[in-house]
C-alpha cells in the first residue's frame, strides 16, 4: 500500500454556490479523503487588447473603475477556493492534499478543463449548473459539453442530493461493466456505501425477462464478488431488474428517486459496440434528467 499512487481528482469550480455542492460531496464519502483534491478554476482577464481605450483621454477615469472590478473579481474567486479548500480540510482531508489552482482562460473554460484533467487525473467533478454572480466564470453548459468530449477520464456531474452514501449502478452484459465495477470498487474502495446492481429492460426489447436475467446474473455476481473484494459490505449489496420501460434513463432517474439513490453510475457513450446501454445517449438522458442527483459517467 505505502507504494501505491495516490488518487487525485480535478474539483472544476466556478465561484457559484451551485458548483461548491461539487466540495460537499466530495467531503461525504470517507474514501474521498485518501485522494489529492485539485480544486481548479478558470479565470477569464480583461484582453490586452481592451487596456489600449486608456490612451483616449475620455476613458482614463472609466478604464479605472474596469481595472478596479477586475481586482474586485479576482479577490473574490480567490476567497470562493480558499472557502473551498477550507471545507475540504475541515473535512479531514490533510493540508498538503488540497491544491488550489486558478488559472487565467487559454482556449475556453471547457478546453481548459479538459487539457488540465490531461495530467493524470483519477476523476473529473463538475457541477450539474454553474449559476455564478462571476458571469465570465459561468459552468453552465460545461457539464454537458465534458461528457461529449471527456472521453478519457470519469465525470462525475454533481446536483444537490441527499445523502451521498447509496448509489445506483447500472450494468449490462458488455465488458464495459466489468471496467464501470472496477472504477467503482477501487475507487470506493472501503466505503460504506450501499449499492444497488441494476439492469434495465426496455419494453420493445425482443429478449424475454427470463432470458435476460440468465444473462446479467453472472454479471451481478461478478460485480458483487468485485465489491466485497474491495472492501465493500456484502449485506450492501442489492441487485435489480428493471423491464417492460420506454427509457432506460428515465427508468435510472425514477428508481434513483423512489429509492432515496444520490449516485447513479452510467457507462459513457461509445464505450461498447455491444450494447445500446452504453453506446447510446442514456448517460447524457441521466444526467438532463436527474437534476438534483450525481451522476457518474465512467469511461
Amino acid at each position: 500500500m505505502a507504494n501505491q499512487k495516490q488518487k487525485k481528482i480535478l474539483l472544476a469550480l466556478d465561484g457559484s454556490d451551485r458548483a461548491f455542492e461539487t466540495v460537499r460531496y466530495i467531503t461525504e464519502i470517507p474514501p474521498f479523503r485518501e485522494m489529492h483534491v485539485v480544486l481548479f478554476t478558470v479565470f477569464s482577464k480583461i484582453p490586452e487588447t481592451y487596456w489600449d481605450m486608456e490612451r483616449q483621454p475620455n476613458m482614463v477615469r472609466r478604464m479605472g473603475d474596469v481595472r478596479a472590478w477586475e481586482r474586485q473579481k479576482q479577490t473574490a474567486i480567490k476567497e470562493y477556493m480558499k472557502d473551498a479548500r477550507q471545507k475540504l480540510i475541515d473535512a479531514g482531508f490533510p493540508k498538503d492534499a488540497v491544491t488550489v489552482k486558478i488559472q487565467e482562460q487559454k482556449e475556453g473554460v471547457c478546453r481548459d478543463i479538459i487539457e488540465e484533467a490531461k495530467r493524470g487525473y483519477d476523476a473529473v467533478a463538475v457541477a450539474r449548473k454553474g449559476m455564478s454572480k462571476l458571469k465570465e466564470l459561468v459552468l453552465g453548459s460545461i457539464a454537458t459539453r465534458l461528457i461529449e468530449k471527456l472521453e478519457f477520464v470519469p465525470l462525475f456531474v454533481v446536483g444537490r442530493c441527499q445523502p451521498p452514501m447509496k448509489i445506483l449502478l447500472a450494468l449490462d452484459s458488455s465488458e464495459a461493466s466489468a471496467r464501470i465495477v472496477d472504477y467503482v470498487g477501487t475507487t470506493l474502495s472501503g466505503c460504506d456505501c450501499g449499492v444497488t446492481l441494476t439492469h434495465v429492460i426496455r419494453a420493445e426489447e425482443r429478449e424475454t425477462v427470463e432470458a435476460a436475467t440468465k444473462k446479467i446474473g453472472p454479471v451481478f455476481n461478478m460485480a458483487k464478488n468485485h465489491l466485497i473484494h474491495s472492501g465493500f459490505e456484502p449485506g450492501r449489496i442489492s441487485t435489480k431488474i428493471i423491464t417492460g420501460v420506454l427509457s432506460r434513463a428515465g427508468a435510472l432517474v425514477h428508481e434513483a428517486e423512489d429509492g432515496g439513490y444520490c449516485t447513479i453510475v452510467v457507462g459513457r457513450k461509445g464505450v461498447s459496440k455491444a450494447s445500446d446501454f452504453f453506446i447510446g445517449r442514456v448517460s447524457n438522458k441521466v444526467v438532463q434528467m436527474g437534476r438534483e442527483k450525481v451522476v457518474w459517467v465512467v469511461s
